[in-house]
This record gives C-alpha cells, sequence and structure tokens, in this order.
C-alpha cells in the first residue's frame, strides 16, 4: 500500500448491506431479520467451527487494498470459515436466525454477496480460477442447519466485484475529499473561549488519554465547561488520526442541546464538520400511527430503492443534521426518516445520541457494533452517573407470568402447541410465584430456559404461518420479550441475581437482575479507541469506575471550580431529619420555617427538592398563602416542564418551586444569575426501599463492600449534588445552597462532599436568618 494516501476502510458486512439493499421496511418480517439473532449467533458460530475438520479455517481474516488514484479503499472482514481441501477451497458464511428454515427456499442475497466478496478476496490472493461459496443457515433454537453452495468462476466473482466497489467509488470518494475539509479545518482551529481555571488542564487530560487509547473519570463542577472542554481536544485528537468518529452520548434531551450548541460555535469558529443528532423512532415517525410495512406506511415502501441517494444528497448539501433537517429529506424522498438519519450516521464525523444506541443489545447501532466489530471510536459520556442505572436496566430482563397466561388464552383458537408451549413456562411461574412472599432469589432456572428456548421456536413458527390473525401482534410482542430475556440469560455470571416478586400491582415476575454492569459496558467501549466519562457529580470515583469500567487503573481527575467560593453559602441545617422515623406534622412545620426565613432574608428566585411528592405536599399545607410558592406535578408533560421554567425566568415575578429531587428540574436545568438564587434540599436523597435495593445492598455486602452506601447512600447522594448544582452557573451568580437534614453533619456524608464545598457550617431555626443575612449583607454594601 502506497504510506502517502489515505486509506479508506470499509468491512465487507457494511459494503454490501449498504450498496446492494433494495426494496421495503418491512416489520412484519421482523423476526427473520431480527438483530438478537445476530447478537445470539456469534455463539453458535463458534459451535459449529469447533464441529469441523482440519480442513476447516476459522474466522479466516481477509483484505484487499484498491487503488482509486488519489486514494485507497481496503475492504476487510473475517470469513467464517474457509475449507481448504485438494481440489477446492469453499468459502463458509454461517448465519444464524430464528427463522424456520423450512420457509428458507434461497440464500439471503446481502449474506450471498458476503461470501461472494470473501470468495473474491481469497480468490485473488490464492490465484484461483474458480471457487466454492456455501451459505450455512443455523436455527438458533432447535440447531437444525440448511446450506445452500454454489460453485462460481473467478472471472465471473471478479466482474461482480470490482462492479460493486465501482458503485461504492463515490462514497468513498466523498469520504476521502471530506476528511480533507474536516482535517484543514480542525490545524487552525482554537479554544472558543478564554480559558477559565483549570479547563485547560481538563482540556490537555482527555486529549493525553486518547492518545495513550485509555479511559478518563472526570468530576467536573458546574461551571468548568466540562462540555467544550471535552469535545474541542477530542476533535483535536480526530485531526491527528487518533480517531475517526466521535459519539456523544447522552441521558437526556436537554444535554443533546449543549452538545449540539458546542459543536455550534466551534462551527463558527471554522471547524467543517458532519455533525448528526439521533433522535428515537418514535419521535420521528411521520405516520399517525408507527408501523413499519409497505401495506400502512408510504415511506416505508420502496425505502431502500431511494434511500442511499437521499443520504448522498443531504451528505452534498448539508453538514448538520437535525431533526428538522432528516425530516425536510425524508418528506423529499419518500423515506423512513429514522432508518435515514442511521445511514446518514455513518458518514457523519459526530453522532449525538442516547447512550442506548452504544450500549443497549436491543437497539445498538450494528453499522457500527456488530459483533467483532471495532472501530476508531472516540466516546463521550455526559452526566456519566446516570449510566449506572441505565445500564442495569438495559442488560436486565423480565418476563411476567399474567402475560404469558393472557397470550396462552388467546392462542388457543389458533394453536394447540403454542398453547401448550405457554402453559409449560406458566406452570414454573406458577410454581415461583406459590413459594414468593415478597420476593424470591432463585438459584438455577436451567429447565425453565429450555421451556422458553422451546416456546421461542414455535412463536416463530406460529408468525410465519399466522401474519394476518389479529394476535399476531401480541405474539410479537411477547417474542420480543423472551428473546431479549433469553439473550441476557446467555450473559449471567456473577454479575447477575435471578429474582421473582410480586409488585405492588399484583402482577408476578421472574427477572434477570444485571447488579454490576461494568462487564457488558467493557466489551462495548472496546469497541472504541478511547472513553471519557464526565459529571458533575461523578462522587465517589472509585464507585464509577467499579460500575462503569470495573477497571480501578482507569484515569480519573478533579476539575477545580472556577467560581469564588465567598459567592455561594452552603449551609447544614443540623436541628431537621427527613427520617421515615421523624416524618411528623412538628417536622413538616420546622421545614416550612426554614423555607420563609430564607426568603424572607433575600427575597428572590428558589427552588426546594422534597423527598417525594407526598412530603412536599405536607411541607405545602404549612406555607403562607401570600407565599409565592408553585409545586412540580406528577406526569409533567414538555409544555407543563416549560411553563414551570419559565416562571423562574420571568423577571416580573418571584417563584419559590416545589420540586422532587432526582425529577426532571432536579438536572439538567440551566437557571442563570437572578433566576434562581438558592436551593433547599430537604434530605439525603435516600432512594425508597425496595426488594430490588435490598437485593443490591446484599450483593456488595457479600462481596465485602458496605452494601448500604452502594444501594443507597451514593445514589441519594447523587441527587443532593444534582439538585445543588441548580444554583451558581456562572462566575457572576451568587446563591444559597441549605442542606436540611441532620445526617449531613456525619463523617459518611462530608467524605462525599465535593472539594470546593469545604466544611459547611451547621444552621438552626434560630440562627439561619443572621447568617444568611451576614450572606447578602455583604452583596448589597458592596454594591
Amino acid at each position: 500500500m502506497n504510506e502517502d494516501k489515505i486509506n479508506i476502510k470499509i468491512s465487507v458486512r457494511n459494503l454490501v448491506e449498504f450498496i446492494l439493499r433494495s426494496g421495503d421496511i418491512d416489520n412484519r418480517q421482523g423476526s427473520k431479520n431480527d438483530k438478537e439473532a445476530m447478537q445470539a449467533g456469534s455463539k453458535m458460530h463458534r459451535k459449529i467451527q469447533k464441529q469441523m475438520g482440519l480442513e476447516y479455517h476459522a474466522e479466516y481474516p481477509l483484505k484487499i487494498e484498491l487503488d482509486f488514484n488519489e486514494f485507497m479503499v481496503t475492504v476487510e472482514g473475517r470469513a467464517d470459515g474457509i475449507i481448504i481441501e485438494e481440489n477446492k477451497v469453499t468459502i463458509d458464511e454461517i448465519k444464524g436466525v430464528y427463522l424456520d428454515l423450512d420457509y428458507l427456499q434461497a440464500p439471503i442475497e446481502v449474506h450471498k454477496a458476503q461470501a461472494k466478496c470473501y470468495g473474491y478476496i481469497y480468490g485473488k490472493e490464492a490465484g484461483l480460477s474458480q471457487i466454492d461459496i456455501q451459505l450455512t443457515y443455523c436455527n438458533l433454537d432447535t440447531e437444525i442447519k440448511k446450506y445452500f453452495t454454489e460453485t462460481i468462476e473467478f472471472c465471473e466473482l471478479e466482474e461482480w466485484f470490482l462492479a460493486l466497489m465501482d458503485e461504492y467509488q463515490k462514497w468513498a470518494r466523498f469520504q476521502y475529499e471530506w476528511n480533507q475539509i474536516r482535517n484543514n479545518s480542525i490545524a487552525p482551529l482554537e479554544f472558543p473561549f478564554p480559558y477559565r481555571e483549570g479547563q485547560k488542564d481538563l482540556a490537555t487530560s482527555v486529549y493525553k488519554t486518547i492518545n495513550r487509547k485509555k479511559r478518563l473519570f472526570i468530576q467536573a463542577p458546574t461551571g468548568v465547561g466540562k462540555t467544550m472542554s471535552t469535545i474541542f481536544p477530542t476533535i483535536k485528537a480526530v485531526k491527528e488520526g487518533l480517531g475517526e468518529k466521535i459519539f456523544y452520548l447522552t441521558a437526556k434531551t436537554i444535554t443533546r442541546t449543549v452538545a449540539e450548541e458546542a459543536f455550534s460555535i466551534l462551527k463558527d469558529k471554522g471547524l467543517k464538520g458532519k455533525v448528526v443528532t439521533l433522535t428515537a423512532k418514535e419521535k420521528l415517525c411521520l405516520c399517525e400511527e408507527m408501523d413499519c410495512n409497505p401495506v400502512n406506511c408510504t415511506y416505508a415502501k420502496g425505502h431502500y430503492d431511494r434511500v442511499n441517494e437521499a443520504v448522498f444528497c443531504m451528505l452534498s448539501e448539508q453538514d448538520t443534521f437535525s431533526r428538522e433537517v432528516i425530516e425536510e429529506y425524508a418528506i423529499k424522498y419518500t423515506v423512513c426518516p429514522f432508518e435515514m438519519s442511521l445511514d446518514v450516521s455513518l458518514w457523519c464525523d459526530v453522532i449525538i445520541c442516547d447512550y442506548n444506541y452504544v450500549f443497549d443489545p436491543k437497539v445498538s447501532l450494528k453499522r457500527f457494533f456488530a459483533d467483532g466489530v471495532k472501530g476508531e471510536y472516540l466516546f463521550l459520556v455526559d452526566e456519566a452517573h446516570n449510566l449506572v442505572d441505565r445500564a442495569r436496566e438495559m442488560y436486565s430482563a423480565s418476563l411476567y407470568k399474567e402475560d404469558i397466561l393472557e397470550l396462552k388464552r388467546e392462542v388457543k383458537y389458533y394453536s394447540r402447541k403454542l398453547e401448550k408451549y405457554l402453559e409449560k413456562c406458566n406452570k414454573s411461574l406458577l410454581e415461583w410465584k406459590r413459594e414468593c412472599e415478597r420476593y424470591l432469589m432463585i438459584e438455577s432456572i436451567g429447565a425453565f430456559i429450555l421451556d422458553l428456548m422451546t416456546l421461542a421456536a414455535e412463536m416463530e413458527k406460529f408468525l410465519e404461518e399466522n401474519k394476518e390473525h389479529d394476535v399476531v401482534e401480541k405474539v410479537l410482542e411477547l417474542y420480543f420479550q423472551v428473546r431479549h430475556f433469553l439473550n441476557m440469560y446467555e450473559r449471567i455470571d456473577d454479575n447477575y441475581a435471578i429474582y421473582s416478586e410480586h409488585e405492588e400491582d399484583g402482577r408476578f415476575k421472574i427477572k434477570l437482575f444485571c447488579i454490576n454492569p461494568s462487564k457488558n459496558l467493557l466489551e462495548c467501549l472496546n469497541k472504541g479507541n478511547s472513553t471519557v466519562f464526565f459529571s458533575a457529580t461523578l462522587l465517589p470515583i472509585m464507585y464509577y469506575k467499579e460500575l462503569l469500567s470495573g477497571e480501578p487503573k482507569d484515569y480519573a481527575i478533579y476539575a477545580n471550580s472556577p467560581f469564588q467560593e465567598e459567592n455561594r453559602m452552603i449551609l447544614i441545617g443540623n436541628d431537621v431529619s427527613s427520617k421515615y422515623t421523624r416524618r411528623n406534622a412538628m417536622e413538616y412545620q420546622r421545614t416550612a420555617d426554614y423555607i420563609k426565613q430564607v426568603y424572607a432574608v433575600q427575597k428572590g428566585n428558589y427552588m426546594v427538592f422534597f423527598p417525594s411528592y407526598q412530603y412536599m405536599r405536607a411541607v405545602y399545607e404549612y406555607m403562607d398563602e401570600t407565599m409565592p410558592c408553585v409545586c412540580q406535578k406528577q406526569g409533567m408533560n414538555e409544555q407543563e416542564r416549560e411553563e414551570f421554567l419559565e416562571l423562574f425566568t420571568n423577571n416580573q415575578k418571584e417563584i419559590i418551586g416545589f420540586c422532587v429531587m432526582g425529577g426532571i428540574f432536579s438536572e439538567g436545568i440551566d437557571l442563570k444569575r437572578d433566576h434562581l438564587i438558592g436551593a433547599l434540599i430537604i434530605g439525603t436523597g435516600l432512594p425508597q426501599i425496595s426488594n430490588e435495593k435490598e437485593i443490591l445492598k446484599n450483593y456488595f455486602d457479600a462481596k465485602g463492600e458496605n452494601g448500604f452506601d452502594y444501594a443507597y447512600r451514593f445514589p441519594g447522594m447523587n441527587k443532593v449534588l444534582q439538585a445543588a448544582g441548580r444554583v451558581i452557573r456562572t462566575t457572576n451568580d451568587r446563591g444559597v445552597i441549605l442542606l436540611l437534614d441532620e445526617r449531613f453533619h456525619s463523617r459518611q456524608y462530608k467524605e462525599l462532599f465535593p472539594r470546593e464545598w469545604n466544611q459547611p457550617p451547621a444552621c438552626t431555626i434560630t440562627t439561619v436568618k443572621s447568617q444568611l443575612d451576614m450572606f447578602w449583607t455583604r452583596f448589597k454594601s458592596s454594591q
């Protein structure tokens, strides 16, 4: 290869899937091409490969480089197997499917195309005149196999492959030319603001981490400018060839907006970069009802025939692919906006998206993270404290007895066999239900898993044979739940617990509970070059290291706050408590008195964060009618949320917002200057006692850790720190934070305080007025 030329790399899978696809999007055939079959298939691949003889060479790496004058294109991949015999060579492409193989009469075209690519690359290397390709389909439930074999003359194969590459050439040329434009724009790019205290060190640490292909955990207080401090050095790293694609991962829409704004600022400073924001399918859908098939959706019909033209047009005309831009082009070309956005992401420098797209096995982007695929990816994980619970949810799975029983009753009119298998699973759940009082830890569910596998196979067959029945949608819904459960069972190890539980509404479930998701997360992170986790509340760091990467040696830094300590007062109320045993009229009255005192000293906008809606309503009863209090409601929609926040930005009136800790107003909102001058935090944020929290506690106790810390104290303190972070958003802000619970005075809690909090003094209901008066008077005298 010419070392001076830019080398464009593409996998065999991505090449054929992108160039050769055609036809409709059709969710009615979703189980055939089910992504979960891909994930479960790798295990089956290894099993089949081990059964083969000495002439079978498994996972055979193949690569070919083609010269397109200004640049090179490398097509690479691993053939599942190459059978090298004395008189012939056979390329074996193995596909694990959940399809009853009786319904498969010919190989699927893109699978055959993969085998043909490997056949051409190997045949050219070995100088063959002809080569055999074999498609081995294996049902993942029954392990029944079906083979399709064909002998192809090499000259015919070469003509086919070169025609394929000729179609790909315009895409490779686009990528080559764009990379030149992008890198030339990055070279002179400078940090867009004057560096705040500690910001340059933070940016340097991010760059060094990427350069060393390591992971970094950043505890960065509000105001450090962590978004730009991580994005800027990451972009510089792309210019130096340390990564090709940036994934900016978020948990909430509002943090996605912050990232978009940061890239927009850099573009105003000269950056040329293609940036896409991925929006959930449900939000992007242009139809009244989301039903992705050619009968019910105009955009699904013939989508694959038109989408490549739409994508190329978008890439040629736009650099920023927002929801609005994607919808505009989807309508213009009559294609599915969601699927088109995923295709556009292949050619973008930056992908801003939810954690799910990288980590969740149900929705992760197979374009980038299919089994065995590794890329030049750089992961920036914003608000990383949220990833612990989100990851537990992604890698856990539940099945409800009631769902299985209900479906059994509905399908008996259509399939006695399916009814029988549902009943068998229902009986197992019934036995556990009889043994279970509150919750029941279960050691082994091997027999139940075998029954579920049989059930899944029969459901697959039913779905193939009964496409028009009303019950199909319900079968499909449970089918995907069963599939997910089986796939998560494949991951079961010491990081999991299996339990059954009676839920409050009376439903009974069995759950595969992922307690420590670090192993699963690491499997995803290792598909990229480097990862930076950052948050204003990543304390204690060792807790997040253990649960997000499992690697104590990962780098960690603590960014110093750029704000003057004198602009903020933190007090701990040591004569009040939110303990369950102390929740009474006297405590509610005292909490209300604190709120009144704080407001009396300095009128303005405040937020009061309560441990629950019940507690909030109880304290509200003790507030004077003259006080400008407004309460957060349960289940507020986006408009109600915006209206609530607008009360704080309306300078004509002062407001005291009653909110719930850990809710929608305790993180991710940005009220600057006098839009918010104080936060009162009632209680230590401890999660409510639940069966699952007790399982967490017992799990970490058994490992020699402090289980209470892991299940309750650390997550609770994170909510406290997030709520406190709503105050002081800029260098000119001034405000107060009151921690109203005597427990904040204990060593266990003070050790979790951020460094910049120093040693907050205590207060009581009788001293708080004078202490706050001294704080606010200082500013009045300086005006």
